[in-house]
């Protein structure tokens, strides 16, 4: 059997965060292999599954992962070696199987899923295809279900930081481009990244530093929503472009980064409750009827608040579930069947498996939700998420700003694939946001 695992190995590098992660390389039985490395979140939904961290204060503040290291080297790898790569649920549930825990609290979440991806990698090596084209074979269903068998994601750039991704006092996370009405990814880029450029301007002349937060983005000293929208509809027009009918903005709101003991809110230097901060979101798309999506505006725990803000601007505007549902099909259900949202994040590093982020894909298209292939603050070169975004039509995708190699290295991914693809390279453009 040529695609029978022979070698599993792993160690220990860093994230673009400079905290360490884990990198794990697959070996096959006919000389392919595979490298894969796992991102790490600043903001953290409670229920992602565990990251197994040393806990050594003495080494990298406690946060070294040579226990999960070791978990891929002496007992992951001796587990697998032997099993046909390409099954790959059947791999990866053999990999859940071991851990033995309903959040893999037993290997680490970031020990099993670098050995996930990386069989995924060693197997399109194998078969000699790029691994978006491999990728579809894993779930034939989702990805050939529109009639097209690879599209490009309309791109969301994250341009402005706040909350725990920059050292600021902006109370919501990320402040998103999403340019949205263009021919092709590679004119949806080049607008994102000349509107990127002239918001460093307008950013400097209005006499605050240029200073970037952990996924790219400018995190200038302001602390007002509304200041950091203005300056960006400002840079659009600098750079020659339309609010509105080209450039959408997004919000990830993260709100339980700021959510009080009490279920209230801090917002903008106020507290709000559940039925205020709903008051708040609606007005603010009153006024800016260009805002057309909203990640995380309650906490992980306010399923009622989430349902309350989908049935009072859902129609017009994307609801996204990240910290609520962190890409867990068990949670994903309850969301679905209580219509909490319209759209929901995908991360693989929130539940641990390839096999497990595709059955969420599943679920959210049999259900009509959007999904949105999320990055994570902490970052490697690892260009996976490029070519999963267009493998399943995903639709969108967020890696960060245009800015720092971790960010770019997943846009350049979707340009060489769009030059792969040629003609057959499709973009989702403004069909995503047909409400």
């Amino acid at each position: 059997m040529k695609t029978a695992i022979s070698a599993v190995h792993a160690r220990q590098i860093l994230d673009s965060r400079g905290h360490p992660t884990v990198e794990a390389e697959v070996v096959l039985s006919d000389g392919s292999y595979g490298i894969a490395s796992v991102p790490s979140g600043a903001s953290l939904g409670k229920r992602e599954a565990v990251e197994k961290r040393d806990g050594d204060k003495s080494k990298f503040r406690g946060l070294g992962v040579l226990k999960a290291v070791e978990n891929v080297n002496q007992i992951i790898g001796k587990k697998i070696i032997g099993l046909d790569a390409h099954d790959q649920e059947h791999v990866d549930q053999t990999l859940i199987d071991l851990d033995g825990t309903a959040n893999k609290d037993n290997l680490g979440a970031n020990a099993i899923l670098s050995v996930s991806l990386a069989i995924a990698r060693a197997c399109a090596q194998s078969n000699k295809e790029p691994l978006f084209q491999y990728l579809t074979s894993l779930a034939p269903n989702v990805s050939q279900r529109i009639g097209l068998e690879f599209v490009l994601p309309v791109p969301h750039f994250n341009v402005i930081n706040g909350g725990k991704h920059a050292d600021n006092n902006l109370s919501f996370q990320e402040f998103m481009l999403i340019p949205f009405n263009f021919e092709k990814f590679s004119d949806s880029l080049c607008a994102g990244d000349e509107i990127y450029m002239a918001l460093k301007d307008v950013i400097h002349n209005k006499n605050f530093h240029t200073n970037v937060g952990d996924e790219g983005g400018f995190a200038p000293s302001i602390s007002k929503t509304r200041e950091a929208l203005d300056m960006i509809i400002e840079a659009i027009s600098l750079a020659g472009y339309k609010v509105g009918e080209q450039i959408y903005i997004g919000l990830d709101v993260a709100a339980s980064t700021f959510q009080t003991g009490e279920g209230k809110y801090g917002v903008d230097g106020e507290i709000l409750a559940p039925e205020d901060l709903n008051l708040y979101f609606k007005k603010l798309v009153d006024d800016y009827p260009f805002l057309k999506s909203i990640e995380d505006p309650f906490g992980q725990d306010d399923w009622s608040g989430f349902k309350k803000i989908k049935e009072s601007i859902g129609k017009t505007v994307q609801i996204v579930a990240d910290d609520l549902t962190v890409t867990n099909p068990k949670i994903f259900t309850k969301a679905i069947l209580e219509q909490v949202a319209n759209a929901v994040i995908v991360k693989y590093n929130q539940i641990g498996t390839l096999s497990e982020t595709l059955r969420v894909i599943k679920m959210a298209k049999d259900s009509g939700w959007r999904t949105i292939l999320g990055n994570r603050s902490g970052e490697t070169c690892d260009d996976f998420e490029a070519d999963l975004a267009v493998a399943f039509h995903l639709g969108q995708a967020k890696y960060g700003a245009l800015a720092r190699g971790e960010r770019v290295v997943k846009y350049n991914r979707l340009l060489q694939i769009e030059d792969i693809l040629g003609s057959q390279a499709k973009f989702a453009g403004k069909d995503i946001f047909n409400f």
